[in-house]
C-alpha cells in the first residue's frame, strides 16, 4: 500500500527520483533513465531549468521550429513557435507566404490597459463607504510610490482606482477596481504587488476613519490578484486583397472561394460549437509564438476565450467580409504580452526567439503574436473549404505514426514515398507498414 510522502520538497532532485523509483516506478526501470535522459549537460543551464519551478526531475522538451516570411507592416519576420502539433507551423508558413505578395499583414494595438482587483466585503453605509474611497484615494496612490517609481520611469504605472459596488451579485461585495499599464512587461508581479499594498492600506486606514461605526470600520478584505480579462488591452491584425486572387493553388474561382470561405467564418460566429474548434486553430498559432517568446500562455488563452463570450455566446474570433470586390479578413483579441521579465532573461531559448524577432516591443510582439493567430486560422478554414483537414494534417502527421511503429530509416523512406499519392489515415500507413515488413 503505497503511503504518503512527507517533506518531499526538502528533498534533492536523486532523492526525489529514488523515492519515485521505489514507490511508483518499482516495474519501470527504464522510467528513471528517461527522466536522466533528458536532463542537460551543462550542469548550470540544467540548474537553471530545475529552479524555474518546484519539485523538478527532469526537463520536458517541446519542438522549437520557426514560420518564414510573415510581412507585417511592411517588416518582414521570420516567426519562432514553441509547439509539438503537426502541420501548424507548415500551416503558418503557407499563410505567411500566401499574403507576403498581396500586402502583407496589417497590425495595430488598439490600447494597453491591464486591471487588477482587491475584493472586499463591508457591512455598513454605501454612502459612508463611497466618502471614505474619495478620501483615502490619493493615499492610496501615494502608498505605492516606491513600487511604482521605476514603473513610471518607463511611462508605465497605475492609471486609475474605481470603487464598485456588486452588492446586487453577491451580498457585501464591493471591489477596488484598477486599471495599469506595464510597458515592455506582461506586469503581474508589479499589479499584484500594488494592489497588496492598496488593500493593506485601505484595511488600516478604515479603522481610523471617523464617520465608520465599529462594524463599518471592520470592512474585510478577500483577496487582492490581477485579472487576466484584459478587454482593453487589445490587438488588431487582417488582410485584404481583390477576390480574384483568391484561387491559387484551388480548383476554385476566386468568387467561389471568398463566399464559401465567408459562409465558413459565419458559421463560427453563430455556432459555439464550431466556434469552439475555430478559436482552438487560432490558438495553435498564438499560443506556439507566447510559449517560444517565455510568455503565460495559460492567462493568454483565459483572457482571449473570454473575450470570445463577450456579448453573452461564445463566438469566433476572426470574421471575414467582401466588399466591392474585396476579400478582408480580421481578428481583433485581448493579449497582455511582455518582453522584459519573468522567463525573457533567463531562458536561452527564449531570449533567441526575442532575438529573431528583432528584440520587439510588448507593442510589436501583440501585433506579431495576432498575426501568427490569424494566419493560422486563414490556412485552417482555407483547408476545411477545399481540400479538407485531414490531407494535410495527416501528411504531417505521417512520421510520428511511423515513430509510435518504430520504423527504420529505409522504411520511412518507403513509406513516406507511398503516401505522397495516397490517403493518410492511421489504419492505412500500419497497413502499410505491415506489408512492408512481410515482404
Amino acid at each position: 500500500m503505497i503511503k504518503p510522502v512527507k517533506g518531499f520538497s526538502r528533498l534533492s532532485k536523486k532523492e526525489k527520483i529514488e523515492w519515485l523509483a521505489g514507490t511508483y516506478l518499482k516495474d519501470q526501470p527504464d522510467d528513471v533513465e528517461t527522466l536522466k535522459q533528458y536532463w542537460n549537460e551543462d550542469t548550470r543551464l540544467q540548474q537553471l531549468h530545475d529552479e524555474f519551478t518546484e519539485n523538478t526531475l527532469s526537463n520536458f522538451y517541446l519542438p522549437f521550429g520557426l514560420a518564414p516570411n510573415f510581412r507585417i507592416n511592411d517588416r518582414l519576420f521570420a516567426v519562432p513557435m514553441t509547439i509539438e502539433e503537426s502541420s501548424v507551423i507548415a500551416a503558418a508558413s503557407k499563410a505567411a507566404k500566401f499574403w507576403l505578395d498581396r500586402g502583407g499583414f496589417k497590425a495595430t494595438v488598439i490600447n494597453t490597459v491591464k486591471k487588477g482587483q482587491v475584493h472586499f466585503t463591508y457591512k455598513g453605509d454605501k454612502k459612508k463607504l463611497q466618502n471614505y474611497f474619495d478620501k483615502i484615494k490619493p493615499v492610496l496612490l501615494e502608498s505605492v510610490k516606491p513600487i511604482t517609481a521605476n514603473m513610471e520611469k518607463r511611462g508605465g504605472g497605475v492609471l486609475s482606482i474605481d470603487l464598485r459596488d456588486k452588492t446586487d451579485e453577491l451580498e457585501n461585495y464591493y471591489q477596488l477596481h484598477c486599471r495599469f499599464d506595464t510597458k515592455d512587461s506582461m506586469g503581474a508581479n508589479f499589479i499584484n504587488s500594488c494592489l497588496e499594498k492598496f488593500a493593506d492600506v485601505f484595511e488600516a486606514e478604515a479603522q481610523r476613519y471617523e464617520e465608520f461605526t465599529a462594524e463599518e470600520a471592520n470592512l474585510e478584505i478577500i483577496m487582492s490578484i490581477l485579472s487576466n480579462y484584459v478587454p482593453e488591452c487589445l490587438v488588431r491584425a487582417e488582410v485584404s486583397c481583390p477576390v480574384s486572387e483568391l484561387s491559387e493553388d484551388t480548383e476554385m474561382s476566386g468568387e467561389e472561394f471568398a463566399e464559401k470561405f465567408l459562409q465558413a467564418i459565419k458559421i463560427a460566429e453563430i455556432e459555439p460549437y464550431r466556434a469552439v474548434t475555430h478559436n482552438k486553430g487560432i490558438m495553435n498559432g498564438i499560443d506556439a509564438v507566447v510559449l517560444a517568446t517565455g510568455n503565460d500562455f495559460r492567462a493568454v488563452e483565459a483572457g482571449i476565450h473570454a473575450y470570445a463570450s463577450k456579448d453573452g455566446k461564445y463566438s469566433s474570433l476572426t470574421h471575414a467580409s467582401i466588399e466591392n470586390g474585396e476579400f478582408k479578413f480580421w481578428l481583433e483579441i485581448p493579449l497582455a504580452l511582455g518582453t522584459v521579465g519573468g522567463l525573457t532573461s533567463l531562458h536561452p531559448l527564449v531570449k533567441l526567439a526575442l532575438d529573431i524577432l528583432q528584440k520587439p516591443s510588448a507593442i510589436e510582439l501583440m501585433k506579431i503574436v495576432a498575426v501568427a493567430g490569424l494566419a493560422q486560422n486563414f490556412a485552417a478554414v482555407r483547408s476545411l473549404i477545399t481540400t479538407g483537414i485531414q490531407q494535410g494534417h495527416m501528411k504531417m502527421h505521417l512520421m510520428n505514426i511511423l515513430n509510435q511503429h518504430k520504423a527504420t530509416k529505409e522504411e520511412k523512406a518507403k513509406i513516406v514515398d507511398f503516401f505522397q499519392h495516397n490517403t493518410v489515415t492511421h489504419s492505412s500507413v500500419v497497413e502499410q507498414l505491415e506489408k512492408m515488413r512481410k515482404g
